[in-house]
């Protein structure tokens, strides 16, 4: 078995790291919350989507306890495309069928559309890894480059099939590839601002666009729809153990066996995925951080505006104006309201 430290290294551990470590989360997070909050934050939301999962669990009528449908899924070779060409071709091709039939949903959501194509494509071999995590790379502003959503491929084992459809959306549309695309396009702001990024806002839009996606139509299979929570759960289990890796003095071993007891998530993924907290403080709780505040936004002004309310104007005021931090979303999002409610 692969080597996994059982003593604490994060951040906590460095000179100053407690106050180094509360930098990273006020930076990631925008906001002023604690690593107790944050901490707590996340076991609340894994508690409250673990919930969610018994009842897809009931639906596809399986026998046995969460734990044991989380063994199911993460185990089961049904599961899995085989690791040869062809079962990497099937992956992208099933990745390309699912984009195109979003696809023309798109404009009932949005007023503003990307004017780049997007592909997906094989990570090249010379920088792909082992269960590296699947990344999107936009275009350019004029067309002449599509953006690309990329794929490491070299362990297929590491890719359970009922994740597949959450990460089409997130990486492609309405997920990066929609919010990178637009802003990258923009001619009515400094160009600066078609290229910055905030990891609360980008990875928050995209971990949105997967729950949007749903709404759209999409994860008509139960077990997709389980995958969806799958990548949720993900997100909330990131509050979790990168606040217990860096401030509660958390092992990397504790961390990997936690998300492992808590998800369905691939064991050689978990183990990447924890490496990448540890160097990243922080990072790892952008993006849920990220979607709860957009999903605040969008309750608060379907409650203000009512009937008033349009979800493509909610769209396009949260990617019109390239990424921002969110306390500026917030704004922008209050001034929208406010010019409907003026009439």
């Amino acid at each position: 078995m692969e080597y996994v430290s059982a003593v604490p290294q994060g951040a906590h551990s460095l000179p100053d790291g407690d106050a180094y470590y509360a930098e990273r989360l006020a930076f990631y997070t925008h906001s002023d919350m604690s690593e107790d909050e944050i901490h707590e934050l996340g076991l609340a939301e894994v508690a409250r989507i673990h919930e969610e999962m018994a009842e897809i669990m009931d639906e596809v009528k399986f026998q046995g306890n969460l734990q044991d449908f989380f063994a199911y899924v993460r185990d089961d070779e049904r599961f899995y495309y085989a690791n040869t060409d062809d079962g990497r071709t099937a992956y992208i091709e099933e990745v390309q069928r699912l984009l195109g039939e979003l696809q023309p949903r798109l404009p009932e959501f949005f007023g503003i559309l990307p004017k780049s194509a997007l592909e997906v494509k094989r990570v090249e071999p010379f920088r792909e890894q082992d269960g590296a995590v699947q990344i999107y790379q936009v275009g350019t502003a004029n067309g002449s480059r599509p953006g690309v959503y990329y794929i490491h491929m070299s362990e297929m084992s590491a890719y359970n099939k009922t994740d597949l459809e959450t990460t089409a959306y997130h990486e492609g549309s309405p997920g990066h590839h929609m919010q990178l695309s637009i802003a990258k396009e923009l001619t009515d702001v400094p160009r600066f601002r078609t290229n910055v990024g905030y990891s609360a806002y980008t990875e928050g839009w995209g971990l949105y666009a997967e729950y949007l996606a749903l709404e759209m139509g999409a994860f008509q299979d139960p077990y997709n729809n389980f995958g969806r929570l799958v990548a949720e759960i993900w997100r909330a289990i990131r509050l979790v153990v990168d606040t217990g890796l860096h401030a509660k003095g958390w092992s990397e071993k504790q961390a990997v066996e936690y998300m492992l007891v808590n998800s369905a998530i691939p064991e050689g993924a978990v183990r990447s995925e924890i490496r990448r907290y540890l160097v990243l403080p922080g990072q790892a709780t952008s993006y849920k951080a990220g979607m709860l505040k957009i999903q605040q936004l969008r309750a608060e002004a379907e409650a203000r505006l009512g009937d008033k309310f349009d979800i493509r104007a909610f769209h396009d005021t949260v990617l019109g104006g390239g990424a921002v931090p969110l306390p500026i979303l917030e704004k922008m999002v209050d001034d929208w309201i406010e010019s409907v409610e003026r009439g």
